[in-house]
């Protein structure tokens, strides 16, 4: 599809926004779904006149992860471009990754007899966080013949480069995450799946071993959980495949990431929901394609906070107006998943959609949630077909064939 799409793209001056309120989409809760409880008039009119719909990120009954999630949206197969985490967490962070180095992201995180009691570290403060990486950074520059270089992110993330003397296969990142995804479990090891990946994997467990006994005396953040083991893929850039000029507006620094492995520009913000509205009031006549991260409404879901993200989406609700006075072409509401409040997680449900463009049918929906969406002219399809639905709203692709 791809191949096809990239063979029918042509230049004009049009305008796409794609606004990503991430994990939007949800489960009801005494009969509502956080969309349905949240008072949203701004969200409600613009889906009425737009065309409606849902998507599924990977495929059905799979549950993404925010890198696939997100590189369905930008219009790359998640199956075919299958790519760790710790790439999109350490290029968002600002480190240059070499074709030797293998990026993990990781977590603060709270331990106690054995088991992990807190995965974030109880979201320690992203100053704390950066003390403590800058710690590890002095304490554990090398382990075997592995360099080690790190960048603190937010509350209690940071990423690690394990940079090796030689480029590494595929398979040496084939290693199992040591986070057991729920709190009152012991930690998982990083155990290797590829006799290629022993070698990355022995350094990966000397290095949380190491990093413990630094941390031991802290009382949140005194153990490191490890995920996403990577290397640098080779993909298309945004450019190659779509023709666009893209900014990036996010101030999470995996989504940076995401957006400049495929070389969206992607400088580092920090901030509100209005910061991030003015930056792109600010940038509005220099691109042709925007995505803007929105990033507390999946904070509260994965929190298990109904209230929270409910509120989340009615503060976004109230800096609609702003973004539609600049009058794009295109704009895109959605979400690269759903994360339901009562899962406490992301899971596998169609993300809720809606695309306003001068060329849609519009008028089949009364609002814009999970349930209206369903009755949307789009209908449910592949998170990978919303790139060139955009495209085709923005009048950027040619007829095919005579």
């Amino acid at each position: 599809m791809q191949k096809l799409i990239k063979s029918l793209v042509q230049k004009n001056d049009t305008r796409i926004l794609m606004i990503i309120l991430d994990g939007v989409g949800g489960l009801p809760v005494k009969g509502k779904t956080e969309l349905d409880a949240a008072n949203t008039p701004n969200l409600d009119a613009l889906a009425k006149e737009s065309a409606c719909g849902l998507h599924i990120p990977v495929a059905p009954g799979i549950t993404p992860g925010s890198g696939p999630g997100h590189l369905g949206l930008f219009g790359y197969d998640p199956v075919e471009y299958q790519i760790g985490r710790g790439v999109f967490e350490a290029l968002g962070l600002g480190l240059e990754i070499k074709r030797t180095d293998v990026a993990v992201r990781c977590n603060y995180a709270t331990i106690k007899d054995g088991l992990i009691i807190d995965r974030r570290a109880g979201r320690i403060p992203t100053e704390k966080s950066r003390l403590l990486t800058e710690r590890l950074q002095r304490e554990l520059g090398k382990i075997d013949e592995a360099e080690l270089i790190f960048a603190a992110g937010m509350e209690y993330r940071f990423a690690v480069l394990l940079r090796f003397p030689e480029p590494l296969e595929s398979d040496a990142v084939m290693i199992a995450d040591t986070d057991p995804q729920k709190d009152g479990k012991a930690p998982l090891y990083p155990s290797p799946a590829a006799k290629n990946s022993e070698r990355v994997a022995r350094i990966a467990e000397k290095f949380i071993n190491m990093a413990h006994d630094i941390l031991k005396d802290e009382e949140k953040a005194n153990y490191i959980l490890m995920r996403g083991f990577s290397i640098m893929p080779h993909i298309p850039t945004f450019q190659e495949a779509f023709g666009l000029k893209a900014l990036a507006i996010a101030t999470y620094p995996m989504y940076r990431g995401l957006a400049k492995l495929v070389e969206m520009e992607a400088p580092t913000l920090e901030g509100t929901v209005e910061d991030e509205i003015a930056f792109l009031k600010e940038k509005y006549n220099e691109f042709d394609f925007f995505f803007v991260h929105v990033k507390k409404i999946d904070s509260y879901g994965e929190d298990g906070n109904f209230e929270g993200k409910v509120a989340q989406i009615e503060h976004f609700d109230g800096l609609l107006p702003q973004i539609l006075n600049l009058k794009l072409d295109v704009l895109i509401i959605t979400g690269d998943h759903s994360t339901p409040s009562v899962m406490k997680g992301h899971s596998w449900h169609p993300v809720p959609v809606l695309i306003k463009s001068p060329y849609v049918l519009g008028g089949t929906v009364s609002g814009f949630s999970e349930r209206e969406c369903l009755k949307g002219e789009l209908g449910i399809f592949p998170t990978v077909n919303l790139m060139p639905l955009a495209l085709a709203n923005a009048l950027r692709l040619k007829k095919f064939g005579a």
